[in-house]
């Protein structure tokens, strides 16, 4: 039941922080206007990647182990949406990532905003796929 627990707070944790960044804080961010969005957006990005990392990869781990004791087959599915976050981030996001560390890029606030706007859409899977991943851990201790 460890492992169960363990995955659901993960997940709960990491969606949560996803829909909040989406709906709440780059909204925020976007109202100041792109150079100071952008300014805003470094710094939170470092921070959050040190929070949802280790939530996305502990979280997944623990439903495979869930799984792998006997769990059913919903803890997998669970884990394995919670754990696409990661290839998600490293392939889909980051380039846009990327662009926007860039130094370069904080020059041109039109497509400051352009990336800004792209990632908040790409992020959005993130949320989606952590929501759905929790969504399935709280049927299942339910």
């Amino acid at each position: 039941m460890i492992l169960e627990l363990i995955a659901t707070f993960c997940a709960a944790l990491f969606a949560g922080a996803a829909v909040y960044i989406n709906l709440v804080e780059h909204p925020a961010r976007m109202s100041l206007g792109n150079g100071p969005a952008l300014a805003e957006w470094a710094p939170s990005y470092h921070r959050a990647t040190l929070m949802q990392a280790p939530l996305a990869l502990v979280g997944a781990l623990a439903a495979g182990g869930a799984w792998l004791a006997g769990g059913g087959a919903g803890w997998l599915a669970g884990g394995v949406l919670l754990g696409l976050v990661i290839p998600i981030t490293l392939i889909v996001i980051f380039p846009t990532n990327r662009q926007l560390l860039d130094p370069a890029t904080a020059g041109n606030l039109e497509r400051v905003g352009l990336l800004l706007r792209r990632w908040n859409r790409l992020h959005a899977l993130r949320s989606v796929l952590s929501t759905a991943a929790l969504l399935i851990f709280l049927a299942l201790l339910g």
